[in-house]
C-alpha cells in the first residue's frame, strides 16, 4: 500500500517561486511524478524522478521547474521558478512501483495572478 499527500500549493504572482512537497509512506516505489491538471483541462505530465536520480520534464516547464528527492526517498519535491499564469493548475504527484501500478496524491492548488 503507498499513500502520497501533496502540500505547498498556494497564490504567488508572476515570476515568483514556490516549492511542492509530496510524502511518501509505503515500499516498492520505482519512480516519482508530478503531473498538474488546469481548470477545465485534462491531466498532463510534468516531471519525473527516476532511479539513480535520472529525471525528466515537460517541455512547457524545462529549466523554470526542477524534481527532486531526498536522501532517505520518502519526500519528492517540485520547485517552480518563473511560474507563470498558464502553470496554474492542482498539481498531482505519483509514483509508481516495481509492478508498474501508479499511486496518486490528493492534489494541491498552484494558482498564478497576472
Amino acid at each position: 500500500q503507498v499513500q502520497l499527500v501533496e502540500s505547498g500549493g498556494g497564490l504567488v504572482q508572476a515570476g515568483g517561486s514556490l516549492r511542492l512537497s509530496c510524502t511518501v509512506s509505503g515500499s516498492g516505489v520505482r519512480a516519482m511524478e508530478w503531473y498538474r491538471q488546469p481548470p477545465e483541462n485534462q491531466r498532463e505530465w510534468v516531471a519525473t524522478y527516476a532511479t539513480g536520480g535520472m529525471t525528466d520534464y515537460a517541455e512547457s516547464v524545462k529549466g523554470r521547474f526542477t524534481i527532486s528527492r531526498d536522501n532517505a526517498e520518502n519526500t519528492v519535491f517540485l520547485q517552480m521558478n518563473t511560474l507563470k499564469p498558464e502553470d496554474t493548475a492542482v498539481y498531482y504527484c505519483a509514483a509508481v512501483n516495481y509492478r508498474g501500478a501508479t499511486y496518486w496524491g490528493q492534489g494541491t492548488q498552484v494558482t498564478v495572478s497576472s
